[in-house]
């Protein structure tokens, strides 16, 4: 996405044309652009793209520089001012060449057309192919007999009824799945403050133009791509489009190539926590990071679903033997004696019963009750073809935070004394990995607690655990907060004790956050200052350590410590934060001292380090042996996160996606000292890669890397490569199942074979393009799942040869009725009758069946060769149990002839 130079007319209609998104065709932005600057230059065709190429566009990686040229650049570049904004003729201009700054709608599908699809889809077809032929059988004998008889017809209204009845219950089921653009529109933002002319206005915010200047403050979200101007403690929530939990924080410093990372770009509908900015609009509406990925989510076809291949393959299988055996006996009626008329009905006769008529609603009906069952698991299912799809599944991609992780940030370590110390988050405080009653400890715990800007919510019950309480502020705060109200007691009752008097928040520049306090002690009229931040940072300002309750001098002993500890904490993928204090000395600094934060007139250098504290969204319990169950039935998982590497790393060994004694090609190289080049890739079962290197892949280099390693995990990734990562995945041939929360997850969820959403933390543009929804957010329950959907294809597979085993027997009597020219014994009222009443209720109680005990220990079923019905189903229920029930038949006819005749 190349910005387009702004300054002149012949360059404005090419940058119109250009633009593959614009709500405006070629023609009409270039007589606009004519009217407005007077050019009347022949403006060529635009290029009409096609669906597939528009597609390919949007899955390629984000390309722009506007977070990169200097902010006058900038400027002159969008021919704007960044105190005064557009002039109002700017703005009509730059509307007519881009539309407005909302999300284009796609192409929908009519109610009345899903409807159709689920009336004549599928194995509807078949049975309205045999109601066809008892009308057309019906006609023929009214045409040729006086008084025909009417069981054609009333077979042929059955058929129908039985089609329509199961194709509106199934739309009812489904109708809920639709309209993903309509979740995306609840995310845009309705008004914008903008600075136009010199003059602030709040205007609609789709009425924003490239390369005007806007203000945000905490609790608005952001009405465009914003390239930050300047910013007063801004802090963003990106955790939609990029995954991370943390609030990023954003300044006018232009800090990384990439955009998604970069701290100077603010992105379409994400939320303003905190703080304040100005920034210059630099992408509206499609062009939009959001908008990309609306139109890439919106866009992507959905293929069919295993179930679905199935029905079709079965649809096939049974045609082709009731075509055969009625073409068969249509050639021998003739030298039988027979007419036309009566061969055409032996051959319409011979179809409808091969065309099992209750088969569409036992199907419907067993999805429908393991659908339920599912939901009684936390499985909340929206397609019901997607119940089997999950059990077929043979890689699931899953997202790290909030489904493998708990979405909470929690203390996992301190470091103090010179120890690395694991917090004890119990409730009941039972840990014994540190003392507690410790000086270093109480004094780390004062400052985590003081230098806090987090607070639980007022009116919630005391019953609720510590650790389930709702709370303002960030979640690191929240997860320091919760630490110290578990280990000392009551943090608000430690604020009021020492009061704070003065504050200087964190920002991304210092790395640091300070408040000044007073005491507790009557006797201490000193006051006392608490710093925490970045390890390094906090560190540099500090001259002394408290070691065993004394302030020791900092030494290159003690700073060697300090940064083992800190590399072992980083290692474990956990964020690290540093604290240190100071009492200010009580004759420079008396009680009622006027503290400036502004020009600061205290001391910020030569403090006292107290430790480190670690901090990680740690595993929920039960992810680890759900992962382990998905390695025993044969399911690859990986790990697909826009998370740091090192800690996606972390997280994936301790559940288990990368085991204990994996290696990665880089531990590898550094275990043989060599480079990592020097390394066969494939000697590593295990592999992490970061998403600036998956950018530079090819499909075929993407394909190898998959092929190569058994344990994956992506990290860094943008929203388009995750989707890259499932095509990449389903090439390989393999049933994809993937979870996710975000909207940057929408894109993946769609082209997954079954996407998966989160119902507790998931957006409601994840929700919408998921086909199953985990109610408890829960990785565990994806396993429960797959075992279901596992067990629906085994039942289904009873059923279905179930319900085949009496076509034979049906067949039989006009078979006979033909060729011996015994009476018919079955009309076609008592063969409805068997399919619909007798046939129907046994093969629906087969849904019922439990599950055989290796069920999670079989390898994933293979789409291309272990078919719902298969040659062995069809000679089974043909060959074998058919011609049984025939023969029994046969036995008893003659059996009743010996004795009354």
């Amino acid at each position: 996405m190349t910005s387009t130079d702004q300054k002149g007319p012949a360059v404005l209609e090419m940058s119109a044309l250009k633009d593959g998104n614009s709500a405006i065709s070629a023609d009409a932005v270039a007589v606009d652009i004519h009217d407005n600057v007077g050019d009347d230059r022949n403006v060529p065709k635009k290029k009409t793209k096609t669906k597939e190429e528009e597609l390919n566009d949007l899955k390629k990686e984000l390309e722009m520089d506007e977070h990169k040229v200097p902010l006058d650049e900038l400027c002159q570049r969008y021919d704007t001012n960044r105190v005064k904004g557009l002039r109002p003729e700017q703005v009509v201009e730059y509307l007519a060449r881009d539309g407005y700054n909302e999300l284009t709608p796609p192409e929908t599908t009519a109610w009345w057309v899903k409807f159709a699809k689920q009336l004549f889809g599928g194995f509807s077809t078949l049975l309205w192919i045999g109601a066809i032929l008892c009308f057309i059988a019906f006609t023929i004998q009214s045409v040729e007999q006086s008084n025909p008889q009417k069981d054609n017809l009333f077979l042929g209204v059955v058929l129908a009824v039985v089609v329509i009845v199961t194709g509106c219950f199934t739309y009812y089921q489904e109708a809920k799945s639709s309209a993903i653009m309509d979740s995306f529109k609840t995310m845009v933002p309705q008004m914008a403050v903008v600075i136009r002319n010199g003059e602030k206005l709040t205007l609609n915010a789709r009425e924003l133009v490239v390369g005007d200047v806007v203000e945000v403050k905490g609790g608005d979200r952001v009405p465009a791509d914003l390239r930050i101007v300047s910013t007063h403690g801004l802090k963003v929530d990106n955790s939609s489009l990029t995954g991370e939990s943390e609030p990023q924080s954003r300044s006018a410093e232009f800090t990384h190539d990439n955009p998604l990372e970069t701290k100077n770009i603010a992105f379409f509908s994400t939320s303003v926590l905190e703080g304040a900015a100005m920034g210059l609009v630099v992408n509206t509406g499609d062009r939009t990071v959001m908008g990309r990925i609306a139109n890439l989510a919106s866009g992507l076809e959905i293929g069919e679903t295993p179930i679905a291949k199935e029905i079709a393959h079965f649809i096939h299988i049974i045609t082709s033997v009731a075509v055969f055996l009625g073409v068969t006996f249509f050639i021998v009626a003739f030298p039988l004696g027979y007419d036309w008329l009566d061969a055409v009905l032996f051959l319409i006769g011979i179809i409808v019963a091969n065309v099992p008529e209750g088969l569409l609603a036992t199907v419907t009906v067993a999805l429908t009750l393991t659908a339920k069952r599912m939901a009684s698991k936390n499985c909340l299912v929206k397609n019901l073809e997607a119940v089997e799809t999950l059990g077929s599944t043979s890689v699931i991609c899953s997202d790290k935070t909030g489904t493998l992780t708990q979405n909470r940030m929690t203390v996992s370590h301190m470091w103090f004394n010179s120890e690395i110390y694991e917090a004890d988050t119990s409730e009941d405080q039972t840990g014994e990995s540190f003392d507690k009653s410790s000086s270093e400890w109480s004094s780390l715990a004062r400052i985590a607690g003081l230098c806090n800007r987090a607070m639980f919510k007022p009116n919630q019950d005391d019953s609720v655990l510590i650790l389930a309480r709702e709370c303002t502020g960030d979640a690191s705060e929240t997860a320091l907060l919760k630490c110290v109200e578990l280990s000392v007691g009551s943090v608000e009752d430690m604020r009021a004790r020492n009061q704070k008097v003065a504050e200087i928040p964190f920002n991304s520049s210092n790395k640091y956050q300070v408040s000044i306090h007073e005491t507790e002690d009557a006797n201490d009229p000193r006051y006392l200052l608490v710093m925490k931040g970045a390890p390094e940072r906090i560190l540099d300002r500090c001259s002394t350590i408290l070691l065993n309750g004394e302030e020791v001098n900092m030494d290159e002993n003690l700073r060697a410590q300090f940064n083992d500890a800190y590399l072992t904490l980083g290692g474990m993928g956990e964020r690290v934060l540093g604290f240190c204090h100071y009492f200010l000395p009580a004759d420079q600094y008396p009680v009622g001292y006027n503290f400036n934060t502004d020009e600061v007139n205290f001391p910020l250098d030569n403090l006292c380090f107290v430790g480190l504290i670690s901090m990680i969204d740690p595993p929920r319990a039960a992810v680890p042996d759900a992962v382990a169950k998905c390695r025993t039935a044969g399911i690859r998982v990986i790990m697909v996160t826009g998370d740091h590497p090192i800690t996606a790393e972390a997280i994936a060994k301790s559940v288990g996606i990368i085991l204990p004694d994996s290696k990665t090609v880089e531990q590898i190289a550094e275990e043989r000292g060599v480079h990592v080049s020097q390394v066969d890739p494939r000697e590593a079962n295990a592999a992490v890669l970061h998403g600036s290197d998956l950018k530079d892949m090819s499909e075929a280099d993407l394909d190898k890397f998959l092929s190569s390693h058994d344990e994956v995990v992506f990290a860094r990734t943008s929203p388009q490569q995750k989707l890259i990562i499932v095509e990449g995945c389903q090439r390989m041939g393999r049933i994809v199942a993937v979870t996710g929360d975000g909207v940057n997850d929408s894109p993946a969820l769609k082209r997954a074979d079954i996407g998966v959403a989160m119902g507790i933390s998931g957006s409601d543009v994840s929700k919408q393009a998921a086909d199953m929804i985990l109610l408890d957010d829960n990785f565990a329950s994806i396993v429960t799942g797959v075992e279901e959907g596992r067990l629906i294809f085994d039942n289904l597979k009873k059923s279905i040869a179930y319900t085949l085993t009496s076509n034979i027997p049906e067949i039989s009597p006009f078979l006979l009725f033909i060729i011996a020219n015994i009476p018919l014994p079955l009309g076609t009222i008592t063969i409805l009758f068997i399919d619909l009443g007798t046939d129907m209720v046994p093969a629906i109680s087969l849904a019922y069946e439990e599950a055989e005990t290796d069920i999670m220990k079989r390898l994933p079923r293979d789409p291309k060769r272990d078919k719902l019905v298969n040659d062995r189903l069809i000679s089974n229920s043909y060959g074998q149990i058919g011609m049984i029930q025939v023969s029994l038949f046969l036995c008893l006819c003659l059996h009743f002839v010996d004795l009354f005749c």
